[in-house]
Order: C-alpha cells, then structure tokens, then sequence
C-alpha cells in the first residue's frame, strides 16, 4: 500500500471513529445528564430519562458497533486491506 493510499485510508477511519466517539458520548455522558429533565416524558410506562439509563443507552451501543464494523470493513476494502 502507497504511503498516499495509507494517509487516505487513516484520515477516513479517524474521521468514523470521531463521529462514533461523538454518537457515544452522547448516549452515554449527555443523556443521562438530562435524565431529571426527560423523567418527564414517558416511554412503555417509565420514565424516559430512567428508560434511556437502562435500556436505550445499551441498545445504542450494540447498534453502533454493529454500524462502525460495517463502515469500517467499507473503507478497508476500498483501500485493498479489508481482511477475508
């Protein structure tokens, strides 16, 4: 691999993980910062913010790390480095 197809390889998997890193922060700092401030909505009966401390944040991050590997395996075969 040419050192021109390594930075470009690189800078597209460090711009995934920034914007992964972003997505989780916000599921797992800011949500449950504003947890009082939901607890006035409801979801299925509970209270959201209590619904997103438990539940919502979870499922967010085994989606999210089934969107990253996707992405992630995209980018490695348009460079030629994707493992088989």
């Amino acid at each position: 691999m040419s050192a021109e197809n390594r930075q470009g390889h690189w800078r597209k998997t460090r711009r995934l993980m920034f914007v992964h890193l972003a997505i989780w922060f916000v599921f797992a700092y800011l949500i449950q910062w504003f947890a009082s401030d939901l607890n006035q909505f409801r979801f299925l009966d509970f209270p959201v913010g209590y619904y997103m401390a438990a539940q919502g944040s979870l499922y967010a991050f085994v989606i999210q790390l089934f969107i990253f590997v996707k992405q992630q395996d995209a980018i490695d075969r348009e460079f030629g480095v994707a493992e088989e």
